[in-house]
């Protein structure tokens, strides 16, 4: 039973990983009963593959942020009052990393947005 009990929190990040990295994917947009089909014949561009790598680091950088703040928070509640201390230390440089992450690629995120109107 204390094997079950040490071994829950591990299993619910993986689930709760799991969960959130599942994608849904579309080829069309539905209006009424009308289909319209998106315009992919531009699928070697510079402009596609840039979004494609944005969005990679993006699903990557949060499913791995989302995962170390929860190892985080599993061994904060488990800890004792010194782990606890030590864990909120390195809760800082992960904060600010996470933060560098979400802000990046939302910045080049708009400067590519920024670059396709200009045309």
């Amino acid at each position: 039973m204390k094997k079950l009990i040490k071994m829950l929190p591990t299993l619910m990040v993986v689930l709760t990983i799991l969960m959130a990295s599942t994608t849904v994917l579309a080829t069309g947009t539905m209006i009424g009963n009308v289909n319209i089909a998106v315009n992919t014949s531009s699928s070697g561009s510079v402009t596609n593959i840039g979004n494609n790598i944005l969005g990679i680091i993006q699903v990557v950088g949060t499913v791995v942020a989302v995962g170390v703040l929860m190892v985080i928070g599993i061994k904060y509640m488990m800890g004792s009052a010194e782990e606890k201390a030590e864990y909120k230390k390195t809760m800082i440089p992960y904060l600010v990393g996470a933060i560098i992450l979400f802000a990046a690629v939302n910045i080049a995120k708009y400067v590519v947005d920024i670059a396709t109107t200009i045309k």
